[in-house]
């Protein structure tokens, strides 16, 4: 079995991946800090596979203990994920994630030079597109000047990936994630945020929970059918698979360029009104909102064109909205 180091790998796109690489048969290592995770996710991976993944906690802005990891594990492949990831946390924050999110990118790529682990799978995000000049995106739309500090390290990261494929011959791929919503089928992993909610659907299901007394609705008044912003919003297990074609297309030797980057969404675009219909409807919980100012740092409208991600991983998504908001709402349940 190969064994995959997952950086991040108890937040909630991560555990997700961890399930599907074990599933594929892959040995997991976990490096987490619990900055924005919990412990007991370890459990929950394992109640899932019935494999326990092997678990660090390391906070990977410490260069000693990334170099004493990998001095002590054999490692075949990489995948990065963690980070700091909110928009408007970012632009209040800018140091904060300037340190956290480039910092520990650069340590590990040390690392994996080092010692010549070659495949490495980066957690990107369509915020290095900006406002795209058309839609759906493709990935060969213009990289724009970032809106936000948490898109600019995204962008920065990509660059020095591409970089260092170049000067050390080493192999990576940047999967350019949409929106990822939704829980685990078992409803034993889920988005599960630490504090407030930064994104939509937490903040939605736990508003119908009555956690939240209400749901803010950051603008109207942008230039969509209904004035709510668009996004492209994808099952996380959707997305967890896709790194699992992506980590397979670099062991298998099948990557065309050493650094390549996919857009990895569902190809249709929801706007924050259509989402709280569409949870409504599948759950039956009306949803007590308000409008409110819109946050520095988002933008209109994003949603992809995934047909690069279909056509060359062989990747496809395969549940729709509403079973995605019905899975994130049946976790939501299980907390409360």
């Amino acid at each position: 079995m190969k064994k995959i180091l997952v950086t991040g790998g108890l937040g909630f796109i991560g555990s997700h991946v961890v399930v599907e690489l074990q599933n594929s048969g892959f040995e997991v290592v976990i490096i987490d800090d619990l900055s924005n995770s919990r412990i007991e996710v370890l459990e929950q991976i394992t109640e899932v596979t019935e494999i326990k993944p092997e678990f660090h906690q390391i906070d990977l802005r410490d260069k000693k203990a990334v170099y004493n990891f990998f001095n002590e594990n054999k490692i075949e492949g990489v995948i990065h994920f963690a980070a700091f990831k909110a928009v408007g946390e970012s632009v209040q924050k800018p140091l904060d994630y300037y340190e956290n999110n480039i910092n520990a990118l650069v340590y590990l790529l040390q690392e994996m030079k080092g010692r010549n682990v070659d495949h490495f799978i980066f957690s990107s995000s369509c915020t290095v597109y900006g406002q795209a000049d058309k839609l759906p995106i493709t990935e060969k739309a213009p990289i724009k000047l970032a809106k936000s500090p948490y898109g600019n390290t995204k962008q920065i990261g990509e660059e020095i990936i591409k970089d260092s494929c170049k000067a050390y011959n080493m192999n990576a791929i940047a999967l350019r994630y949409f929106n990822p919503i939704g829980a685990h089928e078992s409803i034993k992993i889920g988005e599960l945020p630490l504090g407030v909610p930064q994104n939509l659907i937490p903040f939605i299901t736990q508003t119908a929970a009555g956690i939240r007394e209400e749901l803010a609705v950051f603008g109207d008044d942008y230039p969509t059918s209904d004035g709510t912003a668009i996004r492209d919003y994808i099952h996380v297990v959707d997305l967890a698979k896709a790194h699992v074609k992506a980590l397979q297309r670099l062991l298998n030797k099948q990557n065309k360029e050493n650094f390549e980057f996919f857009n990895v969404g569902t190809g249709k675009g929801s706007s924050v009104m259509e989402v709280i219909k569409a949870f409504e409807k599948v759950t039956q919980q009306p949803l007590n909102y308000r409008i409110a100012a819109r946050r520095e740092g988002d933008i209109t409208s994003a949603y992809a064109d995934t047909t690069k991600a279909n056509e060359v991983l062989e990747w496809k998504p395969q549940e729709t909205l509403e079973e995605a908001l019905l899975s994130a709402w049946k976790w939501q349940q299980k907390q409360s």
